[in-house]
């Protein structure tokens, strides 16, 4: 199955957003289901309630969210970070496009992949 995106507060600028559509990427934001404003938890739980990878910028936090589920034995649809400041909104797509066409969602399962490991 095809990796879908879901991306938080901090990710979902309406340009990625449109670019990744576009370009037949399954994207839902924070924004479009009643998520905004939640903690980052929720948010991890949100989208491995509805089968998607959370994209964000928050590194820290869901570095360590991904640690505490994997620790506890609870499983999570996966994790793709991004330092904010660092990439613009064409490369923040072309690199997502990658993941989603080498990845497939089952093999996001659990996983945290890290946005600069993918140039």
């Amino acid at each position: 199955m095809k990796v879908r995106l879901y991306l938080d507060e901090d990710a979902m600028a309406q340009a990625l957003v449109q670019a990744l559509t576009e370009r037949g990427v399954d994207v839902t934001t924070a924004n479009l289901e009643n998520m905004v404003f939640r903690p980052d938890d929720e948010h991890l739980a949100h989208a491995t309630s509805v089968d998607r990878v959370l994209y964000s910028f928050n590194v820290g936090d869901y570095c360590q969210l991904h640690g505490e589920w994997i620790e506890s034995g609870r499983a999570h649809g996966g994790i793709i970070v991004a330092s904010q400041k660092r990439f613009s909104i064409g490369e923040q797509m072309r690199r997502l496009l990658r993941i989603v066409s080498v990845l497939s969602a089952e093999e996001m399962q659990n996983q945290l992949e890290f946005l600069s490991n993918w140039d």
